[in-house]
């Protein structure tokens, strides 16, 4: 088997870097193949690969499986404020349907609805448990992949950024416009508070792991690239969790910033 060349490689992901920080390859620009780049760079097929492998850490660089690579969107990561995207004036900024479609618009991207899976089902154990529905029980679950890109006329363009499930107690929500693929501006957290359900407490948790190859293909990366796993807890001012939320993000695209008031000493 052909050895990749460790200098090489870096020079190359340098001279690539260069030209898409540049504006020479624009977001969303198709890269050169890696039998181009190994053609007209004389190196060894396994060499290209790496190059790409690089870009894609730097989040410079998304492959899609069977298409090639890409420039990302946007340069740089999405920023998801842990603190204040809930708020209702912030997830419905500019009409947009939730917390997430609205980061995008203030990066200057476009939210490409995707099709939503909307279902009744038995969701996991753990899941059952946090809403304090019977392990049998069904719940309502919402499956999206979460895409952005820049031309909002162009359906085939951008890319999944995330991927989201959240489950809901049928008790609450059984009826309502939540089982709607567009529950409408502000996304399910308005529809929960019309209901007289509003959240008023959030807990978070994330973690570092590797994609399902489910996940990976979804996301369109490879399976040794790293994901967060991120699972919100949504509850009432009475203490009921009314939602459960799992998101996966490629750690190459997403950081995360909270803010809070400390005690007085």
């Amino acid at each position: 088997m052909a050895r990749k060349e460790p200098g090489k490689v870096e020079r190359i992901a340098a001279d690539l870097r260069a030209k898409i920080e540049s504006g020479h390859y624009p977001p969303g620009a198709r890269l050169p193949s890696s039998a181009d780049l190994q053609a007209s760079e004389g190196v060894a097929f396994m060499t290209t690969r790496e190059v790409y492998r690089v870009l894609e850490r730097d989040g410079l660089v998304v492959t899609r499986m069977g298409k090639g690579s890409f420039v990302t969107p946007f340069l740089g990561k999405i920023t998801r404020d842990g603190t204040g995207r809930y708020q209702p004036a912030a997830r419905a900024e500019g009409g947009a349907r939730g917390a997430f479609e609205a980061e995008l618009n203030r990066l200057g991207l476009v939210y490409k609805k995707t099709p939503t899976g909307v279902r009744r089902e038995r969701p996991p154990r753990e899941v059952a448990a946090a809403l304090g529905i019977h392990h049998s029980a069904k719940a309502l679950c919402r499956h999206r992949e979460m895409k952005a890109g820049r031309d909002e006329a162009n359906s085939d363009e951008g890319f999944v950024v995330q991927l989201a499930t959240s489950w809901f107690p049928l008790d609450v929500v059984g009826g309502s416009p939540i089982e709607d693929d567009d529950p409408g501006p502000g996304g399910s957290k308005s529809r929960l508070a019309d209901l007289g359900y509003a959240q008023r407490r959030v807990r978070e948790a994330i973690e570092v792991r590797f994609p399902t190859p489910a996940e990976a293909e979804a996301l369109n990366i490879q399976e040794d690239r790293p994901v967060y796993e991120l699972v919100h807890h949504a509850s009432t001012a009475e203490g009921r969790v009314v939602e459960v939320a799992v998101h996966v993000m490629p750690v190459t695209i997403w950081r995360f910033s909270y803010t809070w008031e400390l005690d007085a000493e």
